[in-house]
């Protein structure tokens, strides 16, 4: 009796995504749809990298975390849109236990990185609006890359504790993730074992490295939002304003999508709507990012006419 326990708590070596499951011969056409959109969003920002390289005007801080915002978003989509893209022509696509925790933990990283990289645009926008007289002294060239690199290491050092906790857990026979890629709630979904210390973990993870920075960003555009209202000239509060809108809409973008997903109850009759509010932060989100930041940006909107012309 004893070894027939062991045996169905054997660990698992593969996961199989089950995708969106059976669309009715709409497949192909979702295939070809999220494909340009993944492509476009890779040229996206890869235009936008290319555009704040080649003109010298750009070099700023503003515009150099803007580079590497775009960066990051290449790697962001690259860890999840393949995968999902191979889920819509096959419904049973495997994926090794090694390759899901891989997956799990870039993904998980580039989100905690991502969050970081929006908290500290916007400080770099506080300081331009609310203390623009030091701003030159206080986001120099090393003051920028001590930001930037400390948003690297510090969102892809946020999520091994995690993922220690999440991939120690025992899996038993069933291995099928109900989901386009190795996402956290349905891959402990799986767990035979308690999942109360991950679960904790996840929490407090979340709320150090994604409630931490969305507190500073908020932080950030409440000081932003009160010095422009003090600005008397209305074209000033414009000019102020438009330093810093294409940012405002992203973050608003960003953390509505995510709030909406993993703040949704997870349950047996929601696992194929989850799927499509992750939709909204796994494709469109990165697809509207390179839009905001070129027609919402005169910069950006000039270097870009120069560099084709």
């Amino acid at each position: 009796m004893a070894n027939t326990e062991e045996e169905n708590m054997t660990q698992i070596t593969e996961f199989i995504l089950l995708g969106f499951g059976d669309l009715h011969g709409l497949q192909f056409l979702l295939f070809g749809v999220f494909l340009v959109i993944y492509v476009a969003t890779l040229v996206g920002n890869i235009v936008i990298l290319i555009v704040v390289s080649a003109d010298h005007s750009l070099h700023t801080p503003m515009y150099f975390f803007l580079g590497h915002f775009s960066f990051l978003e290449i790697g962001y989509i690259t860890t999840i849109e393949p995968m999902m893209l191979r889920t819509l022509l096959s419904a049973h696509v495997p994926i090794s236990f090694p390759g899901c925790a891989c997956q799990f933990y870039f993904f998980a990283a580039l989100v905690a990185t991502e969050c970081f990289f929006l908290a500290v645009m916007s400080y770099d926008r506080y300081i331009a609006i609310c203390n623009p007289l030091h701003y030159s002294s206080i986001m120099d060239y090393w003051g920028c890359l001590q930001l930037a690199g400390a948003s690297w290491v510090a969102g892809f050092l946020a999520p091994i504790l995690l993922m220690v906790f999440i991939f120690q857990l025992t899996f038993c026979t069933d291995n099928e993730i109900n989901h386009f890629f190795c996402d956290l709630k349905p891959i402990m979904k799986l767990a035979c074992t308690d999942t109360q210390v991950a679960e904790m973990t996840s929490f407090i993870c979340t709320s150090l490295f994604a409630f931490g920075p969305f507190m500073l960003t908020l932080a950030s555009y409440t000081y932003i939002i009160s010095t422009i209202l003090r600005i008397p000239s209305t074209s000033g509060k414009q000019r102020a304003f438009s330093t810093c809108s294409s940012h405002l809409t992203v973050v608003s973008l960003y953390y509505g999508m995510l709030g909406i997903v993993y703040g949704f109850p997870l349950g047996p009759q929601h696992e194929d709507l989850l799927k499509l509010l992750s939709l909204l932060y796994t494709v469109l989100t990165p697809a509207l990012n390179p839009i905001i930041y070129t027609l919402r940006n005169k910069d950006v909107k000039v270097a870009l006419r120069k560099l084709v012309q």
